[in-house]
């Protein structure tokens, strides 16, 4: 599966195109798309108002919406947060650090447009999708 990052799903919401969201609409009917429940937070609370953000559920809950992980993942995130900042890789959100340990632990893709994501595939063996450019 391909768990689509926040960063990808607010630019194809919003109408701006990216490689990462050319990718998404020209695969969305071969490939199986999912997100995890922080990734559904992250973009329902940016919406301006409830009526939008029902609409956006909505469209994002005909996707997989996976649990993200659990004590387990937690930990491991924590490992490969402290690794990276060992290696002079500080991650800027511990919710990337929850995403990403979760798609290396359960052998998800990860499709995103986010710099925090990049330590994780170089030294965390983190699946990333690279649409051509």
């Amino acid at each position: 599966m391909i768990i689509v990052d926040s960063t990808v799903w607010i630019d194809y919401f919003n109408g701006v195109r990216t490689p990462e969201t050319d990718w998404f609409h020209a695969e969305a009917q071969r490939q199986r798309f999912g997100l995890t429940a922080l990734i559904l937070c992250e973009v329902l609370q940016g919406l301006r108002d409830d009526g939008l953000a029902a609409r956006v559920e909505a469209q994002l809950r005909r996707f997989e919406i996976l649990d993200g992980g659990d004590a387990a993942v937690a930990i491991q995130a924590a490992r490969n947060y402290r690794k990276l900042r060992a290696r002079g890789r500080t991650v800027r959100s511990t919710v990337d650090a929850l995403i990403a340990t979760f798609c290396i632990e359960r052998g998800h893709r990860l499709l995103h447009r986010d710099r925090d994501f990049d330590a994780f595939e170089e030294l965390c063996g983190l699946s990333v999708v690279h649409p051509v450019h």
